[in-house]
């Protein structure tokens, strides 16, 4: 019989063995990587908002996971988001269902949390699309010289942050969530931790004792046979206005004597619009065309929509681009069966709401992968149209629909 519950502290080591077999790159029979891991796992047990699951079969562990409880920007409206990480299966009982059931049990529990969305980082895309998770916004990946950057006027304003600055980075990165569709909010303590360790480094924008934007980077080994060879590793940039963005670019600029080259991962598919050389690997071309390598792209967060209906219950107060139209939305969902089926929605104004006894002038039929990929704007409904992923009963209505989800990708920074 199965059973999945919460592990207990006890239970911790043997989960760690799981992951360790699931993900050797990982590296935790490393005996340091071990007990690093292990730290993390007592401090993420700290956070009441992540909760360590396992499945138990005739007692026996055979599969683990985490649930992490988000709040997320939806639209400027503040959700419950369930985050799912860490999904591990003993290599003794893979294709034996035991994900699928760990998946099935974390949708069910946020659906009766009142969620409407869930997200994750996948292993592989296939099989969590499988589940109804759709694509996020792409990652890019952007490497170029420091000396493409741009150099402005000043960098005046740029400090090393410490911990002491925690609170002010917090109310930066604040900032940057209530106003930026798909960012989850962060925990207190976050910065802390940041700011506590020494690899990282965290330069700052202070100005009217604020802190008005910020740069996370480390720095990576270069060639191997030279100890004065290194990178920069930018891992999150975040600024209130463009002039912070100018100084901060003007800092990475400032750095071209010392670091060979900058990798930026980032879901902002124009960055490349700041670069004076936009080649990613000079020499790097296209086949068939002219066509030089920027970036690399990689598939990242994918979402997941539980209940339609309370979806529209939840954006009552978002625009939908004026646009007026009654909708049937038919959604098919195999994993979760009951989240499929018919919805109708009545648009006035771009205002949304339920309206299961109205007449509906056209329906929109797709799977709740795309669905959700959908509404959260990650895909325009076009794209869908044209690759037989949707249907729309009536063509005269696809440029309506369209400006129904048109709107900014999401975009998230937290890892999990």
């Amino acid at each position: 019989m199965r059973q999945i519950r919460e592990l207990t502290v006890d239970e911790v080591d043997q989960s760690i063995d799981i992951s360790a077999n699931a993900y050797p790159g990982m590296e935790l029979s490393n005996r340091a990587n071990r007990i690093r891991y292990r730290e993390r796992l007592n401090q993420l047990e700290l956070d009441p908002a992540v909760h360590s699951y396992g499945l138990f079969e005739d007692g026996e562990m055979r599969g683990v996971m985490r649930w992490f409880d988000f709040t997320m920007n939806f639209f400027g409206a503040q959700v419950l988001v369930g985050g799912l990480g860490g999904v591990a299966v003993d290599l003794l009982h893979k294709k034996e269902k035991v994900a699928a059931e760990m998946v099935r049990a974390f949708l069910q529990h946020y659906k009766e949390a009142g969620s409407s969305l869930v997200a994750l980082y996948p292993f592989r895309p296939d099989f969590y699309r499988r589940m109804g998770f759709g694509h996020g916004t792409p990652m890019y990946q952007y490497r170029f010289l420091p000396a493409s950057l741009p150099k402005g006027p000043t960098k005046a304003d740029l400090v090393f942050l410490e911990k002491a600055d925690s609170e002010r980075l917090r109310a930066c990165y604040e900032r940057y969530f209530q106003r930026t569709h798909g960012m989850m909010a962060r925990q207190s303590d976050y910065w802390d931790r940041i700011l506590n360790e020494p690899t990282i480094k965290v330069v700052g924008l202070v100005r009217d004792q604020y802190v008005s934007g910020y740069l996370v980077f480390t720095f990576e080994d270069g060639r191997h046979d030279n100890m004065l060879s290194h990178s920069i590793s930018l891992r999150e940039m975040v600024y209130d206005m463009a002039e912070d963005l100018n100084q901060l670019l003007t800092f990475l600029h400032t750095q071209a004597d010392q670091s060979e080259t900058i990798s930026y991962c980032t879901q902002d598919d124009s960055f490349f619009y700041t670069l004076r050389d936009p080649r990613s690997n000079p020499g790097a071309m296209l086949p068939h065309v002219i066509a030089h390598e920027s970036s690399i792209q990689g598939l990242g967060i994918m979402y997941r929509v539980l209940d339609v209906p309370r979806l529209f219950e939840m954006l009552e107060d978002h625009d939908f681009n004026g646009v007026s139209c009654r909708v049937q939305f038919e959604v098919e969902d195999s994993f979760l069966p009951e989240n499929g089926g018919s919805t109708v929605v009545a648009f006035v104004d771009g205002r949304a709401r339920l309206a299961p006894e109205a007449t509906p002038e056209v329906r929109l039929s797709l799977d709740v992968a795309d669905f959700s990929s959908l509404v959260m704007g990650a895909v325009g409904l076009g794209k869908l149209v044209e690759y037989g992923l949707a249907e729309v009963s009536d063509a005269d209505y696809l440029g309506r629909l369209e400006r129904l989800f048109s709107g900014p990708k999401p975009v998230c920074l937290t890892q999990f």
